[in-house]
């Protein structure tokens, strides 16, 4: 029994120690302010997570092939106004959610395309298009906010299912399951997490590294347009410059969740709790009254902690281990 959970506790201790840090984080706004831990402020803790959870998702994905996406809050600003004005026409709301689906698949493909045969650096990559599809957001709707989403659209992902829980966070839980069976299980998941520890070996054992970096672009597109219907479900509207700087927050969510920025490693279970991390310490930051600009000091501030955290794992781990070997010496 002590072996099973020493195992466990080594391969999940990224994820044991976000898990931690979220609830420390609970805890210590729960002692600023009472408010903290009433049942309203933690499901709003959990709404406000659920965007950054599906883009964070999405991108996690990619980085675990050592790549990168700065194009997912432009993605979902597309797929926001798209989608919007096909629900404002009274288009079917499930085919909607589809097609929004679509055009964020397509978006990563397009992205793949570009790193994989283009050759060009997934940041610059990304960053491209993160402008050119910004700008089509803008083209699409005539740089107007789109009106009039319908409520047939807006209660597939606003409908409560119990106390406050609604169907979008239900959605978010669905897609982590999904895309971690897909990681974990399968071997899409074992051909993106080679090609992140080492693209040149997995090349020489016959693997098509371009096809499968496609396929976790189009992942991370899919988790981008997942975000974009949940906000345009959530306001009511599709609003082209929804989504700016959300790259930053969703990429912040996946180091938090111990993926790593080099590649080949990461988890939708530590990502999804890094998502969450970063919501329960924004709305804390608000709860405590602190002002906007120093929130973003904060924040910066815990996004560099939690990414060097895995550089002091290896230290302490190094440290420890010679602490041991001097006392097995005398």
């Amino acid at each position: 029994m002590n072996g099973v959970l020493a195992r466990f506790t080594k391969k999940n201790s990224r994820e044991i120690t976000t898990a931690v840090a979220l609830v420390l984080v609970i805890l210590i706004f729960s002692l600023l302010n009472s408010r903290y831990m009433e049942y309203d402020n933690l499901i709003d803790i959990i709404q406000q997570g659920t965007v950054n959870g599906f883009l964070a998702m999405g991108i996690t994905v990619a980085i675990i092939t050592a790549g990168i996406d700065l194009s997912v809050g432009s993605t979902m600003a597309v797929v926001l106004v798209a989608c919007a004005m096909l629900s404002a026409s009274n288009f079917n709301p499930v085919l909607t959610i589809i097609i929004g689906i679509v055009i964020g698949a397509f978006i990563g493909v397009v992205n793949g395309f570009i790193i994989t045969k283009m050759k060009l650096q997934p940041f610059i990559a990304t960053l491209g298009m993160m402008e050119m599809l910004r700008g089509v957001a803008y083209v699409i709707c005539g740089g107007k906010t789109v009106l009039g989403v319908s409520d047939s659209f807006r209660q597939l992902f606003q409908t409560e299912v119990f106390r406050g829980i609604r169907l979008s966070m239900v959605y978010m839980f669905l897609l982590a399951i999904i895309y971690g069976i897909i990681l974990t299980k399968t071997r899409i998941g074992v051909y993106i997490y080679a090609i992140g520890s080492n693209e040149e070996a997995t090349k020489l054992s016959g693997i098509n590294v371009d096809k499968y970096k496609t396929i976790a672009y189009a992942m991370c597109g899919i988790g981008a347009a997942m975000a974009g219907l949940v906000t345009m479900a959530r306001l009511g509207t599709g609003e082209p410059s929804a989504g700016v700087s959300y790259e930053t927050m969703a990429i912040a969510a996946a180091a938090i969740g111990g993926t790593s920025l080099a590649g080949g490693k990461g988890s939708m279970s530590g990502t999804v709790l890094g998502a969450f991390t970063l919501s329960a310490l924004r709305i804390g930051l608000i709860v405590i009254g602190m002002d906007t600009f120093y929130q973003y000091i904060a924040i910066g501030l815990i996004i560099l902690v939690a990414t060097y955290i895995e550089n002091l794992q290896v230290i302490v781990v190094k440290l420890f281990k010679k602490i041991f070997h001097k006392k097995v010496e005398k």
